[in-house]
């Protein structure tokens, strides 16, 4: 052999061993690689093959509806629809179609009513620069417009079952029930405090699809069924929530009002009956549109929770119980002289009735709400008593109410009250209480002493093929025994004679016994008491003696040209007191007859005499009252009672008629006392009386006794007392 051939031989050699080496390191990468893929990357791989050829359709739960005690729906979820878009899909169907995304999106607008320059953005929608795969298009639409899209019959886009939340009656409730989000998840309220029960369990259906994620015939498929939601039956009556929504609409009205809010409790059990503000929100259209999102929030808020004020001359139950209970006075032996004011350290503190209420019983501070009276008694007590039963009461922590955004309010510690403090903490400044705080300690006094916390669910069940399953209570109430029975029934006595006979008259209902107390606090505003803005406010309980419900009526910022409680809170309380005692056919001690007659309203008999009949007869029917004629004339020459006499609404006048205008110049001084300013002119000029007013606030005393009968042109003087009650 040559050297030649030998040599070509040898370079031949060493090249197939390089090939052959470079071919064996190709093949030992590759088959690490499978390897690697095969068996560490196996259960990644895996994962995204099923994925690639599986579907899983999360099915939602219907969510649990409301209740109120007795099964009235409040809130409830409908079956509806909703559309997805699988992109990925579609834009294979918009190739092979050879059709435009802007058609695509100009035939779903048209079947939904939605915008399609949205639509279009969902569809080419991009993160991080690359285009998404999957997108929510709407959710929560009805059948028909479903059925629109599902007869476009575009691959890609998905159409399968969604759940809407209802509320039947609209704002009814608002701030109680909630509301959830596009979700279906509790934001605020009962939606939101009990979601982990009304939202159910999600099901799913997986299914092997095609390239086009259709579902292939004969493949495995498995199905999970939703396990809907629990439903949840409030302590609420439906009945009694609405008459207290009609009250707090009409308060809301007739005061001019920045807000009002009404609750009422059965105070044995801590069961909130109803509990409404005004204004609210509806919320089955929670997102207004117009608003930002802390107005949103304002309008959520529920400030019978929320929200804390100086609770002013109801806070001195408080005190008068803690007096009791420390034996620092004696009820029967106390008495005290109320000039108008009291020196505390350098400060002097005046009454409301800057003229002073003379001598006092322990009985008469609280009918008269009689500031002396009180930091009197916060004097005896102290400090360190007095905050005793403020926290006893509840008052510096939260309820634990199954509401959200409950406030804690603000007590002022111990160790930094000062005189000129415990002075004012006794009749009810300083000090922030929430609604919720102070009705649930006036609640004490009701039922016998007992501090129960507040709540708005009843039970929890689920309803089964018209079964009620119960599967759970409410059972967080932790009753406790702050104050001894006798001195909580020897005070509702007490409280029934400031109705009856003391500041909350307006809401005294001949044969019902209704214990209480009115209050009347400036506001708060940046740390100092504001012009012109007061929050009235009114608690009560019925049957005095055993009370079956209570009541808590606060107005925020009514018309300062009259806002004392006991003039506005009360006859609120009034009308929805006897609402619920007509519900609850509580027996009153008196005939029909005689309560209908207490709950018309005063009028005063106008002078009409010397007009014409149609005049004066219109006059009447706007006044309420019915006239019965005597005479053929044209002219009314007298009437019956005078002109001033104060009468009830549909009371019967008589008018005596004749051929001229002359007639007798006498007419009665009318009762002006706790009348405004306003309305006592208006009264005595349409009578033809003249009016010089000294002080300010509400008439408190008049120079001519009601019922006197005097000349027209005569000067009534009338004064004025500025009511802190």
């Amino acid at each position: 052999m040559s050297k030649k051939v030998y040599k070509d031989k040898t370079i031949m050699r060493s090249r197939m061993m390089i090939v052959f080496f470079l071919f064996f390191l190709v093949f030992l990468g590759l088959s690490i690689r499978l390897g690697y893929i095969m068996v560490v990357k196996s259960s990644e791989y895996k994962k995204k093959a099923i994925n690639q050829w599986t579907s899983v359709v999360r099915i939602d739960p219907k969510r649990g509806n409301i209740l109120d005690r007795y099964g009235n729906e409040l809130a409830i979820s409908a079956n509806v629809y909703r559309v997805d878009l699988d992109l990925n899909t579609l834009r294979d169907y918009m190739t092979k179609k050879k059709i435009s995304d802007k058609e695509v999106a100009s035939k779903l607008a048209s079947a939904l009513a939605l915008d399609e320059k949205e639509i279009l953005n969902k569809i080419n929608k991009t993160i991080n620069g690359k285009k998404i795969a999957a997108s929510i298009l709407v959710r929560r639409i009805e059948k028909d417009k479903a059925d629109k899209v599902r007869d476009l019959n575009i691959d890609g886009v998905v159409i399968s079952g969604d759940s809407k939340r209802y509320y039947p009656n609209g704002n009814f409730l608002a701030h109680v029930l909630g509301h959830t989000n596009s979700d279906g998840k509790g934001l605020t309220g009962v939606e939101l405090v009990y979601d982990e029960y009304l939202k159910g369990k999600s099901g799913k259906k997986i299914s092997e699809t095609d390239s086009k994620r259709k579902d292939l015939p004969y493949s495995i498929s498995k199905y999970e069924s939703p396990i809907d939601g629990y439903d949840i039956v409030l302590t609420v009556d439906q009945m009694i929530q609405h008459f207290a929504e009609k009250a707090a609409d009409q308060a809301l009205k007739d005061n001019k009002a920045k807000a009002v809010t009404i609750m009422i409790m059965d105070p044995n059990n801590g069961e909130i009956l109803a509990l409404v503000n005004k204004p609210d929100y509806d919320p089955n259209n929670p997102w207004e549109e117009d608003l930002t999102y802390d107005e949103l929030q304002q309008k959520w808020r529920n400030r019978a929770v929320s929200d804390t004020f100086e609770p002013g001359s109801i806070f001195k139950v408080v005190t008068a119980t803690a007096a009791i209970s420390e034996k620092v006075v004696v009820p029967s032996k106390y008495r005290i002289v109320c000039n108008g004011a009291k020196k505390v350290a350098n400060r002097i503190i005046h009454c409301w009735k800057r003229t002073g209420h003379g001598s006092e019983d322990f009985v008469d501070i609280l009918k008269n709400s009689c500031n002396v009276g009180f930091m009197d008694l916060g004097e005896k007590l102290g400090a360190e008593k007095l905050n005793k039963y403020i926290s006893k009461f509840g008052f510096g922590k939260k309820t634990g109410i199954d509401l959200n955004g409950e406030a804690g309010g603000i007590i002022k510690p111990t160790k930094t009250i000062t005189v000129s403090d415990l002075a004012t903490i006794s009749f009810g400044q300083t000090n922030t209480v929430s609604c919720i705080q102070y009705l649930t300690a006036f609640n004490t006094i009701a039922n016998g002493g007992k501090w129960i916390r507040p709540h708005v669910m009843k039970k929890v069940v689920r309803n089964l093929e018209g079964k009620e399953i119960l599967y759970k209570e409410y059972d967080k109430k932790d009753e406790t025994q702050v104050i001894d029975k006798g001195v909580a029934d020897e005070l509702r006595g007490y409280l029934e004679k400031v109705i009856s006979e003391g500041g909350g008259r307006k809401a005294f209902i001949d044969g019902y016994h209704i214990a209480g107390k009115t209050g009347t606090a400036q506001k708060v505003i940046d740390g100092k008491y504001a012009p012109a803005k007061y929050i009235s406010s009114f608690a009560g309980m019925a049957p005095a003696s055993n009370p079956k419900i209570s009541v808590m009526i606060s107005i925020d910022e009514p018309d300062p040209s009259n806002y004392y409680a006991g003039q506005i809170a009360t006859v609120v309380a009034k009308q929805v007191f006897y609402d619920v005692f007509n519900y609850m056919a509580l027996k009153p001690d008196a005939s029909g007859e005689e309560i209908a007659k207490s709950l018309l309203k005063d009028v005063v008999v106008p002078e009409i005499r010397g007009m014409k009949k149609e005049e004066a007869l219109k006059i009447l029917k706007d006044s309420n009252v019915t006239a019965e004629i005597e005479g053929s004339g044209a002219i009314i020459k007298d009437v019956s009672p005078k002109p001033g006499y104060t009468v009830k609404e549909n009371s019967k006048i008589i008018l005596y008629t004749g051929s001229d205008g002359n007639y007798n110049k006498e007419v009665v001084v009318p009762n002006l006392v706790g009348c405004t300013k306003e309305n006592a002119i208006k009264i005595l000029k349409d009578l033809g009386l003249k009016v010089q007013f000294t002080g300010q606030g509400l008439v408190s005393e008049q120079s001519i006794d009601p019922g006197k009968k005097v000349y027209k042109g005569a000067i009534i003087n009338l004064e004025l007392s500025v009511i802190g009650d």
